[in-house]
């Protein structure tokens, strides 16, 4: 499946302001961010729009963090600290649906990172294929592409595990998932919003 760099809006997200994110860490627990990507999606895209920060955490950078995104410690030495870039990142996120994949994390991690943020709703794409897509030999986000033969070009960024390649590949994936799926609304936050943010099921019939 070919989508093309400029893409268009699902008519199922019509009206639902989105933000694709993808964070790396500095592998420490709790993890600090080290690289963020962001790309507010409002209507037709491109991975020219993706905003990308590398940030100095307060700790170093792990070998293992390391060898999975390949960002060590020169390469945000000099960088801004997350309060500086936390100013420039939380405007883009107000208000917006958040998507990611294992969504769960980058919730997760930015909760920690802001104490004050909340999203409206969060969909995870790795909920969404595995529902969709079952029987896979994995559901990586790097798998998953493969599998959909997603055509990937369009960022500057082309390494997996780097911030703003990841999101991109998460934004065609979703667009891939939808355009497979037919769902509507209501059956894509049934399908791939994380627990949290699930509809309460109506009560029954009877006394209550």
């Amino acid at each position: 499946m070919t989508i093309p760099q400029t893409t268009a809006l699902p008519a199922v997200l019509e009206g639902r302001p989105l933000v694709v994110v993808d964070v790396e860490g500095n592998g420490g627990q709790p993890p600090r961010i080290v690289e963020i990507a962001v790309l507010p999606v409002d209507g037709p895209v491109t991975g020219q729009e993706l905003r990308t920060w590398l940030v100095r955490p307060a700790e170093p950078i792990t070998g293992h963090a390391r060898r999975v995104h390949g960002i060590d410690n020169r390469d945000v030495d000099g960088k801004p600290p997350w309060p500086q870039v936390a100013g420039e990142v939380a405007p883009l996120l107000k208000g917006r649906t958040l998507l990611a994949h294992n969504a769960a994390t980058e919730y997760r991690v930015l909760g920690a990172h802001l104490p004050k943020w909340r999203p409206p709703m969060v969909l995870d794409t790795l909920r969404l294929a595995r529902h969709l897509w079952p029987g896979l030999p994995g559901y990586s986000l790097g798998e998953l592409v493969a599998h959909a033969r997603l055509d990937v070009g369009g960022t500057t960024e082309q390494r997996p595990h780097r911030a703003g390649y990841d999101a991109w590949c998460t934004w065609l994936l979703l667009l891939a998932l939808l355009d497979d799926s037919g769902l509507d609304w209501d059956g894509l936050v049934r399908t791939a919003a994380l627990k949290d943010f699930q509809p309460s099921e109506e009560p029954g019939e009877g006394l209550w």
